[in-house]
């Protein structure tokens, strides 16, 4: 495929299209959480709502609590299904440079300029998006392809300055894996290994008994 016979917001557009996402009919789960760091071990249980609200319970640790619940949130965030209209809409795309593997650089314009993708494979595999003043930089090197779209496997994450480059926190690589409950894909681990200055730390969070509400 040449960049003239498609363009590069169609081609973002595919790969956009092609994430594994929880339809309208979703009904929410509740599942048995174990938290595992820095040699302790937590458990409690985790309820995502049809409306994708997440609380967490049976977590007395205020500390485990809120790793907890941000990680569930962060499973109901990814799992939204949006319109491309409404995310990017107010976006132009264009091409950058494509890789030696193959990665086709998706550059952005618009209300998001500055931010940058690459698609591989109909995915997108690599992110680098202004959040909250920060420069997110995610690269996904393995996925996991469930008929319906796919879901990142392993990746990592790196936070960046805006202003001066300078990178903020640790890198962090991350390991997900998923089981089907009933008609839907649900995270069951998830692996967390942060370096910062040659430390590694790792998280894990294990996700059993899930439920369908």
């Amino acid at each position: 495929m040449t960049v003239t016979q498609i363009s590069a917001q169609e081609l973002f557009q595919a790969a956009y299209e092609n994430r594994y996402t929880w339809d309208s009919n979703f009904p929410g789960y509740t599942a048995d959480i174990t938290y595992k760091y820095d040699d302790q071990v937590v458990t409690g249980k985790i309820q995502i709502d049809a409306n994708l609200k997440a609380e967490v319970l049976d977590v007395e640790d205020e500390t485990a609590k809120k790793a907890i619940h941000g990680q569930a949130w962060e499973i109901a965030v990814h799992r939204v299904r949006r319109a491309f209209s409404d995310t990017h809409g107010a976006n132009i795309f264009n091409y950058g440079h494509t890789d030696p593997t193959g990665a086709v650089e998706i550059l952005v314009g618009g209300k998001a300029e500055g931010d940058k993708y690459k698609v591989r494979n109909n995915e997108v595999c690599h992110v680098h998006r202004l959040i909250h003043g920060t420069f997110v930089t995610i690269d996904t090197f393995s996925s996991h392809d469930t008929g319906a779209g796919y879901l990142s496997h392993t990746y990592d994450s790196v936070y960046h300055d805006p202003k001066t480059g300078e990178q903020k926190g640790g890198r962090s690589e991350f390991t997900d894996e998923y089981e089907k409950v009933g008609e839907y894909f649900i995270l069951n681990r998830r692996e967390i290994r942060t370096e910062t200055q040659g430390n590694v730390s790792t998280q894990e969070f294990i996700f059993s008994n899930i439920e369908l509400l």
